[in-house]
């Protein structure tokens, strides 16, 4: 199994930039990680997954070319580094964890979520 919890959400004007965290316990190398969110009235949907080993990712349409997804299996932590925020990108934003690696909602494992709010 695998504890998750993330951290780094804030207020951030358009344009802006913020690094989220996903600090995980258990066997988190073998582990896929996924980021996702979830805006006030609508449905969680997937932003970015990086796998075990942080060579393959994936991203949204929506976020490709301004957020980055890795990872640090010897500090157990992933990270999404988002550019170019949006208003747009407000919502809470969670991190999962899955032994297989996908762009779906099915991860086992899900943190408690970390609010990001851009501000025009």
């Amino acid at each position: 199994q695998v504890q998750l919890v993330e951290s780094g959400g804030g207020l951030v004007q358009s344009g802006g930039s913020l690094t989220l965290s996903c600090a995980a316990s258990g066997t988190f190398s073998r582990y896929a990680l996924g980021w996702f969110r979830q805006a006030p009235g609508k449905e969680r949907e997937f932003v970015a997954a990086i796998n075990w080993s942080g060579r393959t990712t994936d991203y949204s349409d929506s976020v490709k070319g301004r957020f980055t997804i890795s990872r640090d299996n010897a500090k157990n932590t992933a990270y999404l580094q988002m550019n170019s925020l949006e208003p747009e990108d407000t919502a809470l934003y969670y991190c999962a964890a899955d032994l297989v690696f996908t762009a779906t909602l099915q991860y086992d494992y899900w943190g408690q979520g970390t609010q990001v709010t851009v501000s025009s």
